[in-house]
């Protein structure tokens, strides 16, 4: 059975509008040419303008803004796989966020603890990680042990809120319970009022607040609560290889 032409590769004007791209101020990815000789100046439905590079040019582009949506039918293969994959991690984040607001306040806060773990706080020994959640426990639900003896520690609090804010009020409480400990960790499913983010700002303890975006986002980059099902890899031509000796 015979293939038609545009069966088997890209039209013309679209294998043109790949070259150009690779060599177009302002688009740097893995198979991107180091050498820029033109730019993308406008956009009209499916037709792009590209011009040859010049200072004053580049001026007027900086000046311009072009929305992704405007570009979308010219991306090259890694750059829809890139967005692809800012996509897919935004979802994934999402329902971790989900699962975390469904589950037992008791293992949010082992979550938070394992999560420390494995961005590397603590050792790799028995009771580097400890969960001390519990009525009359000053606002500390975990303890990070940074060596055997736990001379050094981490002090945990951990709120799973869907939409309340942490205020100044919470840090105060937090800050209180740190009485010999100069490092802390205030972590929530929501976010933190201005108010409570001055206030830390003020301290002489080392307090670092995450909130659910920076959570989950952290959860993903640590493998925390997720598996990896499968990775890809982006290439780009080896020219190195193919230049006489």
């Amino acid at each position: 059975m015979k293939l038609l032409a545009e069966d088997c590769t890209k039209s013309p004007e679209a294998m043109v509008n790949s070259k150009l791209r690779k060599h177009c101020y302002g688009l740097d990815f893995p198979s991107a040419s180091p050498a820029k000789h033109f730019i993308i100046d406008s956009k009209n439905g499916k037709t792009t303008k590209y011009y040859l590079l010049d200072l004053s040019v580049v001026e007027k582009t900086k000046k311009t803004v072009t929305t992704p949506v405007q570009l979308l039918n010219d991306k090259l293969p890694e750059e829809k796989l890139h967005d692809a994959y800012l996509e897919h991690r935004a979802s994934i984040k999402n329902l971790l966020l989900e699962h975390i607001l469904t589950s037992d306040p008791a293992f949010f806060e082992r979550l938070v603890v394992d999560l420390l773990l494995a961005m590397g706080y603590g050792g790799d020994f028995p009771g580097a990680g400890l969960v001390s959640g519990a009525p009359g426990d000053g606002g500390i639900d975990g303890v990070i042990k940074e060596d055997k003896l736990g001379l050094d520690k981490i002090y945990i609090q951990a709120k799973r809120y869907t939409s309340n804010k942490i205020g100044r009020p919470d840090l105060q409480q937090f800050v209180g319970a740190m009485e010999n400990v100069q490092k802390g960790v205030f972590i929530t499913t929501s976010s933190f009022a201005k108010t409570a983010e001055s206030y830390v700002e003020k301290q002489q303890k080392s307090i670092v607040l995450i909130n659910g975006d920076l959570l989950c986002d952290l959860m993903l980059t640590h493998g925390v609560g997720i598996t990896n099902i499968k990775s890809y890899s982006t290439f780009k031509v080896d020219t190195d290889y193919f230049m006489d000796e």
